[in-house]
């Protein structure tokens, strides 16, 4: 079972996860991060460094969250790997509470 990031990380794109990733599994899109399913190795480290609770286990995915657990690998396959903190978009904090972001997903 991989972790799997959701609406959430939409225009926030904080990175503190990915410092903690032993297997380097997230992936950089333009305003959103992805974990690719193949490279997780559910250690759930990245869970409590998110902080918008962006990252759940494909298990607990939200209830109509679950089309992100294929959308993660979909576009980890296409983006390139992150594995070191940089800062979040200059808005992040106009966007953090804000809900059903996905039209606002850059790919």
């Amino acid at each position: 079972m991989a972790y799997v990031v959701t609406d959430a990380c939409i225009k926030c794109k904080y990175t503190d996860c990915v410092e903690v990733c032993p297997v380097d599994c997230f992936r950089e899109g333009p305003n959103f991060l992805a974990i690719d399913p193949e490279e997780c190795i559910d250690c759930s480290l990245c869970v409590a460094e998110c902080p918008v609770g962006a990252i759940y286990p494909e298990d607990d995915v939200p209830k109509g969250q679950e089309h992100f657990i294929p959308l993660n690998a979909e576009l980890a396959k296409n983006w390139p790997s992150i594995s070191n903190r940089i800062d979040p978009p200059a808005d992040h904090a106009d966007w953090a509470e804000v809900k059903d972001k996905l039209p606002y997903l850059e790919r």
